[in-house]
């Protein structure tokens, strides 16, 4: 029938929204997610089967080996095949591939099982009872016991789920945080196609609520793993959550880009924007990737000590965020960037697409090069990096953008410090080295950037301070602002744990997606 149809993405069955009803009649079951708390059978440390009956199949059959005969009828209702929505399996729908002992045994999780948050892990809180028995037992208990309760209940508290891991050297979970908003809106696809893979109570939309709350509940997993689907603000977003709960050991972060410039997501080997790839590779390469250091460094702000309070000009008093993981600049792409950020704010139905996106760079960097709105900035700036002042060499090179750097890649995949081997009197630069690459751009060597130029190599430091005597705009890991006449210093906070893409896998699973 032409109806209204509702799609399942955890078992992707397809059901019109008038026959809801009926799967509760023939008793259907979505696949189950956790097990419920306070029961007093055994607990199972396996997870069974999830079969599903399907019109429509891919891959061959487990028993047979044969492919599945598609029925190109829509109307047609003859059941193809029959396949566990846990590990992929699947059999045609004969006794003779599919047998009764299928139903009961239990289930591997399938090529992905070392990421998968198995169903036995998560257990439904059982909500307490609020019965005269219950109270009677409660003052009997000593004090001591009295005080562990209340302090359980208080971890616990509001929170309908816990976690029970079972350690394995084998496992490394994974929980998967998507911004649907990033970029093109590729996340809402991406979140529906992780759901199906994984355990969807490991599959979190940003949309909905932040990540602080799905990072409590799981901090207890061993060798637990993230996958940040969204833009390199998104990254930095989970990176000071992890930050302030204070994990030990933090779990290493990788990346599936969705945002425009995506340059933390370029260096860690990820690519410049996800392309469809199948997610059974992107989980592959989450399971296989290497773990590095990335630097993080603070951005204190205050006023500019050295002007009265009746000459500071109109500006935020702060930064956007107080932390960067990619970089911190001021002058000609602060302002472009922020221009980026007004209209998208004015109208974010034409920002829709990554291509769109770059589009409205490109036009706002050619008019703001034509007004030149940042040819005075080496006049208004002071800067000194471990007691060295830079301030002489940028009034007499004329910078129109200083850029302190913290990775290789910067405006969407360019390398503004140069090839590795074209340093001369500097150090290569690394993410992870403890020091921050300083470096001026004149509009000449902004356009050349583009080409494969770079920019002015100033200094490679641990420390840097600021000074700024105009209001000027400024970005912080593509977050613009155009900040007060202010005193700025920068310094390293700590190192964060990374995913980085292995460049080569010798196999790849067989799944029947």
């Amino acid at each position: 029938k032409s109806a209204l149809r509702r799609k399942c993405a955890a078992c992707k069955i397809v059901v019109h929204n008038a026959c809801m009803e009926q799967l509760e009649k023939i008793n259907f079951r979505c696949k189950p997610t956790f097990r419920e708390g306070g029961s007093r059978s055994p607990r199972e440390n396996f997870v069974r089967h999830h079969w599903v009956h399907r019109r429509r199949q891919e891959g061959k059959c487990k028993q047979c080996g044969k492919g599945f005969q598609q029925k190109f009828s829509f109307h047609s209702k003859e059941i193809v095949a029959i396949s566990c929505s846990w590990c992929k399996l699947a059999f045609h729908n004969k006794v003779t591939c599919f047998m009764l002992h299928h139903i009961e045994e239990p289930c591997s999780l399938g090529a992905h099982a070392a990421v998968i948050v198995p169903p036995t892990w998560i257990i439904k809180v059982k909500k307490p009872q609020n019965s005269l028995k219950t109270s009677t037992r409660r003052k009997k208990r000593t004090s001591f016991k009295r005080k562990a309760s209340k302090r359980g209940n208080e971890d616990n508290k509001g929170r309908p789920f816990v976690i029970k891991p079972i350690s394995s050297p084998l496992m490394k979970p994974l929980l998967v945080f998507v911004n649907p908003k990033s970029g093109g809106n590729q996340g809402t696809k991406v979140l529906q196609m992780f759901m199906w893979y994984l355990n969807p109570r490991q599959v979190f939309d940003l949309s909905q609520e932040g990540p602080r709350d799905a990072l409590e509940l799981y901090r207890k997993v061993p060798n637990l793993r993230i996958l940040a689907c969204g833009g390199d603000g998104t990254v930095g977003w989970i990176l000071s959550i992890l930050d302030e709960l204070q994990l030990s050991p933090p779990p290493p972060v990788a990346v599936l880009p969705l945002g425009t410039g995506n340059d933390l997501a370029r260096t860690l080997n990820w690519g410049g924007g996800y392309t469809d790839e199948p997610v059974s590779k992107i989980l592959c390469h989450v399971e296989d990737g290497t773990i590095v250091q990335l630097d993080r460094w603070n951005l204190q702000v205050e006023r500019n000590p050295d002007l009265p309070q009746d000459e500071l000009e109109d500006g935020a008093r702060k930064l956007p965020l107080s932390v960067f993981n990619n970089y911190f600049s001021l002058g000609f792409d602060a302002h472009v960037t922020l221009e980026f950020h007004e209209s998208r704010e004015a109208n974010p139905e034409k920002f829709n697409s990554r291509f769109r996106n770059k589009m409205f760079y490109a036009g706002a960097a050619f008019t703001d090069f034509l007004q030149r709105s940042s040819r005075d900035l080496s006049k208004h700036v002071k800067v000194v990096c471990d007691g060295t002042d830079l301030t002489p060499k940028i009034q007499e090179l004329k910078f129109q953008c200083i850029v302190f750097l913290n990775i290789p890649r910067y405006c969407a995949g360019t390398m503004p410090w140069g090839n590795p081997g074209d340093h001369r009197d500097f150090e290569p630069q690394r993410h992870d080295d403890g020091y921050i690459e300083v470096i001026g751009f004149t509009m000449a060597s902004l356009a050349a950037l583009q080409v494969g130029g770079h920019g002015e190599r100033l200094h490679q430091c641990r420390e840097v301070t600021l000074l700024t005597y105009k209001s000027i705009p400024m970005q912080v890991d593509g977050e613009p602002c155009r900040l007060a006449p202010s005193l700025i210093r920068i310094s390293l906070r700590n190192q964060a744990n990374m995913v980085q893409k292995s460049k080569r896998r010798t196999s790849m699973p067989m799944l029947n997606e």
